[in-house]
């Protein structure tokens, strides 16, 4: 009986803690298995080695969808964002998992019934999800909050795309993190660089170009000929692994 007792009032201190902001289990998870690459500028993810700890992700994932929306509402925007983009990554790399091995998340549902992105395979505030509506309907959502940085935050378990940070998005240190994600990725001359006069960019430029209008200015922050013309690079989906998983 007084076992019971410890137990109940124990879930009781824990629920009345609510959500972890620090979002430390994930965080925990990126620092072992986010294998950084090109000086910090791209990373990598040990995909086998994570497998091993699947439970720990599904118990985070967990945390992410016991939110209710009434709690996410009241939430400062930071915050917000910080759950979002962590629960993208996290549910993109769950995706991964629950296929692995796999070259590419494209090899993943290839038809109009069970696209990768807008399959509803998770659940958030209740409802069933998908990894689009937290990019496009979420995130992206206009006058929600008005952030193209936040292209540089989500992973798409891809080498083209932005890499997996190396720690969970947190509120407190958010703003940082983003343009420390914006310069690694645009300092990358393998997806972004300048030459021969030119700009050769990451399609994500092209494919969300409304969010960066006008791109002249945003590029001028960041890259010195930013007003040059601009081409889009191919995007290379291949897989995100670490070569060291397979061998381990």
């Amino acid at each position: 009986m007084i076992r019971f007792l410890l137990l109940f009032l124990l879930s009781g201190s824990v629920l009345a803690q609510g959500f972890d902001h620090s979002h430390a289990a994930w965080n925990a998870l990126l620092k072992k298995h986010v294998v950084l690459i090109e000086g910090g500028k791209a990373s990598q993810v040990r995909y086998a080695d994570l497998a091993r700890e699947h439970v720990v992700l599904k118990a985070y994932l967990d945390s992410l969808s016991g939110v209710p929306g009434g709690d996410f509402k009241a939430w400062s925007k930071p915050q917000q964002m910080a759950f979002l983009i962590n629960a993208y990554n996290a549910f993109t790399v769950e995706l991964i998992l629950a296929n692995y091995p796999v070259k590419s998340i494209k090899d993943i549902g290839n038809d109009l019934f069970s696209n990768r992105w807008k399959k509803k395979f998770f659940t958030l505030f209740g409802q069933d999800a998908a990894l689009d509506q937290i990019e496009h309907e979420m995130l992206r959502r206009k006058g929600a909050y008005n952030e193209p940085r936040v292209h540089f935050a989500l992973n798409c378990a891809s080498v083209g795309c932005p890499m997996l940070r190396e720690e969970a998005y947190v509120a407190g240190r958010l703003e940082a993190q983003l343009e420390d994600q914006t310069r690694r990725f645009l300092s990358d001359t393998s997806r972004n660089r300048f030459r021969d006069g030119k700009l050769e960019v990451s399609k994500i430029f092209d494919w969300y170009k409304e969010d960066f209008a006008p791109r002249e200015k945003f590029f001028a922050r960041y890259f010195p000929d930013g007003a040059a013309p601009i081409t889009f690079l191919d995007y290379d989906w291949t897989l995100n692994d670490s070569p060291s998983s397979s061998r381990r």
